[in-house]
């Protein structure tokens, strides 16, 4: 009842019109950007934060999560119509999503996007609102040693992605790399920069993910003399999943909102690592494991979900601890902070309208969200009917300007011309670059807590192992190796019966 009474309190201070306003102005920008490449919400909550000032705090909040939330949905727009990850926690969307397009199923992979992107939102609150507390407690067990296991196992999953273990292992490894160059944070030398000032804080992400994705894809298409074949005119008959769409859907988006709600209030584990975990997941368990990478239906939908849900989830931590998840989450609880509202253990007693309002701001926002992206998705698809000798210009503008948005440094699109040509290089050597991505993006948080817990256990390497979530987790690791090196062993062909033959 006292759950019921909150939710009541929440919706009443969240359809307030002012509320309301800012709620759907947070969720219509936080799709527009998730569209755009390399923008991102962080450069546009940042560019919104001196606005919160002038506005009221539950306005304020509000408005900031559904950029937050809202840019999950338009994040997967560009990657699955042209290969082109508006957020990377949406790159792994790229692998089947894109080919669902190359296939003429572009507006299902849409339309089944937004589903799952609502109803892993909406399972992903349910536990916000019904668990909050005790998974901010078991949140609060993790340590250096858990953490630096868990994303191992993130790195482990997204090594499975491609069709060879080796070469998403190495894949991973190239990321692990490309993350070492800059300064160490522990001892302030700088490592791997070659002697340009602009590599001394590391390779730009938004470079990465822009060169990988976006500038290889041009190059292939520029050096092949294949063009696509145009789209006729989109119906919503062309738009509606088939029944065995909708049957292989549902069950891969329960696992990836379980997944993207676990991940999500963990400090520091992120979107990305729920999406790639959710992916590889539902490769393992697919019987049709073969069309993963071909346009397989819960590769789409499983990852959406799992980062939305992740979306959700991962305010736990950052309301009721006041522990950031990301430098994201880092900005909500400075708009917080900006007008009084100290986030932890007291928010909820001491500014539940705030909280509560936000709790109901969520389902809110989703609806609209539901609203917004479904309509849309004939626009989207209508960006298929341009030339692609016309297309690709725009594409490399709109790549340069979110590059160099983020730094303001010329240095950062020269860069992502030098990444694009090695992306296309290893994507003529049939290397996925998905995993390369995780790998950077998961390799400095690695080395953090890897140098922390050898700071505390004072270098013994048992600490990973005596911990029993560490061990738990390390064991999961070493039983997805074995399980994967065994499937590689009965794929590969018998050399001493074809040699007989």
């Amino acid at each position: 009842m006292d759950t019921l009474a909150n939710l009541a309190l929440g919706f009443e201070a969240a359809l307030a019109p002012s509320v309301l306003l800012y709620c759907f102005i947070g969720v219509f920008l936080g799709t527009m950007i998730g569209v755009l490449p390399g923008i991102g919400p962080l450069a546009a909550i940042s560019l919104l934060l001196p606005i919160t000032y002038y506005i009221g705090p539950a306005e304020a909040i509000i408005m900031i999560a559904g950029v937050y939330y809202g840019s999950q949905y338009g994040g997967s727009t560009t990657s699955i119509l042209l290969r082109i990850p508006g957020t990377s926690s949406a790159a792994v969307v790229a692998i089947d999503g894109y080919q669902m397009t190359q296939q003429g199923r572009g507006g299902i992979a849409l339309l089944m996007t937004t589903v799952a992107s609502f109803a892993g939102a909406m399972i992903g609150l349910l536990v916000l609102v019904l668990f909050a507390p005790r998974v901010a407690e078991f949140a609060l067990q993790f340590g250096s040693a858990e953490y630096f296991a868990i994303m191992l196992l993130g790195l482990l999953s997204a090594a499975t992605l491609s069709t060879s273990l080796l070469k998403g292992a190495g894949m991973v490894v190239l990321g692990l790399v490309l993350s070492m160059v800059g300064t160490d944070v522990n001892s302030g030398v700088s490592r791997f920069d070659f002697g340009f000032v602009e590599l001394y804080d590391g390779i730009n992400l938004i470079a990465i993910a822009m060169g990988l994705f976006a500038i290889a894809d041009i190059i292939s298409n520029a050096v092949g003399s294949s063009e696509r074949k145009p789209i006729g005119k989109v119906t919503f008959r062309s738009m509606v999943p088939t029944r065995p769409d909708l049957s292989r859907s549902w069950p891969a988006i329960l696992r990836g909102t379980g997944v993207g709600g676990f991940f999500g209030a963990l400090p520091g584990a992120g979107l990305t690592m729920a999406s790639f975990i959710a992916y590889a997941i539902e490769k393992r368990t697919s019987r049709r494991a073969e069309e993963f990478g071909n346009g397989a239906i819960e590769g789409v939908v499983g990852p959406e979900a799992a980062n939305n849900a992740a979306a959700q989830t991962s305010f736990v931590p950052t309301l009721s601890l006041g522990i950031p998840g990301d430098a994201t989450m880092a900005l909500i609880m400075g708009a917080l902070i900006i007008h009084g509202i100290t986030p932890g253990p007291l928010l909820i007693d001491q500014h539940p309208q705030i909280f509560w309002g936000l709790i109901a701001s969520f389902v809110i926002g989703n609806l609209l969200l539901l609203v917004l992206n479904i309509p849309l998705i004939g626009l989207w698809l209508s960006l298929l009917r341009i030339p692609y000798r016309m297309l690709y210009p725009a594409i490399l503008i709109f790549v340069c300007l979110g590059v160099y948005s983020v730094n303001g440094n010329p240095f950062d699109i020269y860069l992502v011309a030098i990444i694009g040509a090695l992306g296309y290089v290893l994507s003529r050597l049939n290397f996925e670059p998905a995993p390369l991505l995780l790998g950077f993006i998961l390799g400095p948080l690695m080395e953090e807590h890897f140098r922390r817990a050898l700071v505390l256990s004072r270098g013994d390497l048992a600490v990973f192992i005596e911990r029993p979530i560490s061990a738990s987790i390390l064991s999961v690791c070493v039983l997805v190796l074995l399980w994967s090196g065994w499937k590689t062993w009965r794929k590969a062909p018998d050399t001493t019966t074809e040699g007989a033959k």
